[in-house]
């Protein structure tokens, strides 16, 4: 597990898959992520074989409060390019519905993959992706870890009847001031 104070990221376990599916379906989450169709646990069980399978590229985590030991979200580092060294960051803390927050729990579990991403896996870029509506979520990246805008990808996205922009964010190794 990599250990912070309040929270730890721990390998996805099986047993972690109705929380997720459940975290996923929240339509306030639903409508920031790729991935928009409702999902079943079916579907959550193909994406954990999938992870299994792609180990190599793909590092998901379980946010666990360290207190409870109850799951409270999850992030990874996905898609890694091991020649440029870069991966796309996933984040939400589903506990409480809060997908991102200036608490200390989102705070600790984004510090600690971007910490792990750089210093434990050479990465030298971490980006997202993400829509220009999800604001929580562009700020919280953009204000507390200096993420930078990279690019849009116009028309990128179809909610709530019409077509928006996705924004392209990232942080590079010697950007980082933690």
């Amino acid at each position: 597990m990599i250990s912070g104070k309040i929270i730890g990221l721990r390998a996805v376990e099986k047993e972690d898959l109705p929380l997720f599916r459940d975290w996923r379906n929240i339509p306030e989450f639903r409508r920031n992520f790729r991935e928009v169709r409702e999902l079943s646990l079916s579907d959550q069980e193909c994406w954990f074989d999938s992870l299994q399978r792609t180990k190599h590229i793909n590092y998901m985590f379980t946010v666990v409060d360290l207190k409870t030991n109850e799951a409270i979200g999850a992030v990874g580092l996905l898609y890694i390019n091991w020649q440029i060294r870069s991966a796309d960051f996933s984040f939400y803390i589903g506990a409480d519905k809060k997908y991102v927050s200036d608490d200390a729990y989102s705070k600790e579990a984004a510090k600690l993959l971007i910490e792990y991403g750089f210093n434990n896996l050479n990465l030298n870029k971490i980006w997202m992706e993400l829509y220009e509506f999800d604001c929580k979520k562009i700020n919280f990246f953009e204000n507390l870890f200096g993420f930078k805008e990279d690019g849009v990808l116009r028309q990128n996205c179809f909610e709530d009847g019409r077509y928006w922009d996705s924004k392209i964010i990232s942080l590079l190794k010697s950007e980082v001031k933690m």
